[in-house]
């Protein structure tokens, strides 16, 4: 199953993802370097906050693209019509984030 189909919104969902990956790159350096702890703990906030938006991100994509069902008990589609996600399966990965 891919992360979305809408172009933008897998843009946007990168475009987090590299963002966090440059926060942790900071956030590695300044350790090695031995910064300072407020530098390290804030940058490690900003790459959790990054890491959860762009969570947040996918799964508000996939109830766009991947929802299959409208009443709540869903069942998968058949593998050749891509898979998709029932909305029970959407809000597991939805509270994974919390």
């Amino acid at each position: 199953m891919s992360t979305t189909t809408d172009p933008d919104a897998q843009r946007r969902i990168l475009n987090r993802l590299k963002r966090a990956r440059g926060q942790l790159t900071a956030v590695i350096e300044a350790v090695e370097a031995g910064g300072d702890c407020r530098t390290v703990v804030t940058q490690l906030a900003a790459v959790s906050s990054a890491l959860d938006r762009a969570g947040f991100a996918v799964i508000s994509s996939a109830m766009r693209d991947c929802a299959t069902d409208t009443a709540g008990g869903g069942t998968r589609q058949a593998a050749d019509e891509g898979e998709r996600l029932s909305f029970d399966e959407l809000e597991k990965l939805f509270l994974s984030l919390a």
